[in-house]
């Protein structure tokens, strides 16, 4: 895991040309940040559970964490694993009965189950370099 970065979801942005979502992932021990681009429906889910509405019914994602407990299986942590064409690839990492599974997911997803069993979000150095912003200082330092 030294090859991982651990990061907070910083915040979530509308993009005013599309209207499509950005996660935006911050290093947690620096200011470099991770733009993602994710689907409504997705930043709509990671807002709810960040902000611990209630809703009647479980979305999605509630299942998902649901069916991880149903199992006796323990959501260990989330990854942003890699950048390739333009895509970031993520993995939930699972243990069940001490045996350790990489499940392949968006990131979006990952992250979803991230806020809702408030497990450490990681993205690998690699993609971190690729694809991170450092903001430029203020001008008047």
């Amino acid at each position: 895991m030294s090859d991982m970065v651990e990061v907070v979801i910083d915040s979530i942005r509308v993009s005013l040309m599309s209207q499509q979502r950005i996660v935006i992932l911050r290093e947690a021990d620096a200011e470099r940040y991770l733009p993602i681009w994710i689907g409504i429906y997705e930043a709509e889910a990671i807002t709810i559970a960040l902000q611990s509405v209630e809703v009647a019914r479980p979305l999605t994602h509630d299942l998902m964490k649901n069916i991880f407990s149903a199992f006796n299986a323990r959501i260990l942590r989330v990854e942003v694993a890699s950048l390739r064409d333009d895509t970031f690839f993520g993995n939930i990492i699972a243990e069940v009965d001490g045996q350790s599974f990489s499940i392949d997911a968006r990131p979006s997803d990952a992250l979803n189950l991230a806020v809702r069993a408030h497990v450490p979000i990681l993205v690998s150095r690699s993609v971190m370099d690729s694809a991170g912003i450092i903001p430029e200082k203020d001008l008047q330092e």
